[in-house]
């Protein structure tokens, strides 16, 4: 080992020695050194033997030093890098819940993806400088394109779930707040939607505000896309320090904004998405609705966001004709025919303005009313008042009056359009959902339900809109899994 190690520094020490005829290479011990200054060039040198040899020494001591030093770091470096793995895998915890006098085994928490990162990063490895706080995470889920989120069943976790609490969240309006308004029980807000082919993340507040730095997200309809906006702004809100976020409303338009995010969350009133007579968002309760085949106004306000979600459908149910209006003159235009009509104008509009590289765009399905007990096998009850459960998850499709013409119409215009527009599809799974609707615990004409009034529900329960905490939460998730499941963009 000491040749070798002698010829690697062979070079380094050339200008010490002078090379030795072939007759006195037996030993290194045998070696002559060469005095730059004149001294004797014959005999041994003692001292020299000794630094030489010392140094020799002291050289592999280093290396060898070295060799185990990395192999130290291999071994701990693994150790992180499984422990890493390890905290990245979702965490199954399952237990015995009972819903309805039966006991189910259920799936009750998944860590989310955010939350699995954050161990990962907690992981100290060997010999690496220990920083106070690390940067913020460019997460990006796993739920593949190709699953379908919508295909699944309903399972009570009262682990998880609610996100948020209804006191937590002071943006809510009093037409949600069913707890705070009289409702007694709060199973509704419980239920988890576990889709069959894959996981539906948990929402994560921190990664969906990542996502949403620097950027507009912006939901455009009617009073539902206005339940769900509400519903996000709860979500993303619990993640921001009090000071740092507000609220602004003006006319048609809502903005949530998150300063520290320079992030905004927003609402425009557009029923119809085309301009109608019921676009004044205060004033809209007209008994004769007329519509236009205009969206240039609207569109307007839509322009350079950076998530759109849009919706339009609880407004086409009131009757089975539609008056359009055509210069000075209405006509009356068969309901599927009309709601046809006015999403390949707003296609028009998305092909026109939107760049797909900046803006994504989802459309939301109908959101279903549950107005007859009796469809759901419930002969005695009223409207939806006092339900406390869901529908059992049903193989088949129930009928309770929504009009899946027009569903099928949003299927066909989505399909057709030349940019990737997502479709949500909520409506089967929301159907099941005969619980979650406000009901006498919510608003009418801007006031509060009395007593008097709440005892009446076939005449003021709302079975339209959706208490908070509750079902538009999901809804939510199914945007945050395929907003945060996209590669991040430069």
């Amino acid at each position: 080992m000491c040749n070798l190690e002698f010829m690697r520094l062979r070079p380094f020490f050339s200008h010490q020695f002078t090379p030795l005829p072939p007759s006195s290479r037996g030993s290194l011990l045998t070696m002559k050194l060469a005095l730059p200054y004149g001294g004797r060039r014959s005999g041994r040198n003692p001292v020299f033997v000794f630094v030489f040899l010392f140094s020799v020494l002291l050289f592999a001591m280093l290396k060898y030093n070295e060799h185990v030093g990395s192999m130290a770091e291999y071994s701990f470096g693994g150790a992180a890098a499984k422990s890493q793995r390890v905290a990245r895998q979702k965490l199954h915890v399952v237990r015995l819940s009972r819903v309805g006098g039966a006991e189910e085994e259920q799936t009750v928490s998944e860590r989310t993806a955010s939350e699995s990162a954050a161990k990962a990063a907690r992981v100290p490895s060997v010999g690496s400088p220990v920083h106070e706080q690390a940067k913020p995470q460019r997460a990006v889920l796993d739920v593949p394109e190709s699953c379908n989120l919508f295909d699944g069943r309903w399972v009570y976790d009262d682990v998880s779930y609610p996100i948020y609490e209804e006191q937590e969240c002071a943006f809510l309006t009093e037409q949600v707040t069913c707890m705070r308004n009289g409702r007694r029980d709060g199973r509704y807000q419980r239920w988890r939607w576990l889709p069959r082919e894959c996981n539906l993340p948990r929402f994560d507040a921190k990664v969906m505000l990542e996502r949403l730095r620097g950027k507009r997200l912006m939901f455009v309809g009617d009073s539902l896309n206005r339940n769900q906006w509400e519903s996000m702004v709860c979500l993303v809100q619990s993640a921001i320090p009090w000071g740092k976020k507000t609220l602004t409303k003006n006319a048609s338009l809502s903005v949530f904004r998150a300063e520290e995010y320079d992030a905004t969350v927003e609402f425009y009133w557009a029923p119809f998405l085309v301009e109608s007579n019921s676009d004044d968002p205060k004033a809209h309760s007209i008994r004769n609705r007329v519509i236009t085949n205009s969206i240039a106004k609207h569109g307007e306000h839509w322009k350079g966001v950076d998530y759109l979600i849009f919706n339009t459908y609880i407004w086409w149910m009131n009757t089975p004709e539609m008056r359009v209006l055509r210069g000075t003159e209405y006509s009356m235009v068969d309901r599927p025919v009309a709601y046809r009509r006015v999403l390949r104008t707003w296609a028009r509009w998305v092909h026109r303005n939107v760049d797909p590289e900046k803006t994504t765009v989802f459309f939301m399905s109908a959101s279903p009313n549950h107005m007859r007990s009796q469809d759901w096998g419930n002969p005695g009850g009223v409207k939806c008042a006092m339900e406390t459960t869901p529908l059992a998850n049903a193989s088949r499709r129930v009928a309770i009056g929504t009009d899946w013409r027009l569903f099928a119409e949003q299927e066909s215009v989505v399909r057709s359009m030349r940019l990737p527009v997502s479709l949500v599809r909520i409506t089967a799974l929301s159907e099941l959902r005969k619980d979650a609707h406000t009901a006498v615990h919510t608003l009418r004409q801007g006031k509060l339900l009395t007593a008097e009034q709440q005892a009446d529900p076939a005449t003021y329960a709302d079975c339209i809109h959706w208490c908070l905490p509750g079902l538009p939460d999901t809804w939510n998730e199914f945007l945050f899994a395929r907003i945060a499941s996209r590669p991040w963009r430069i």
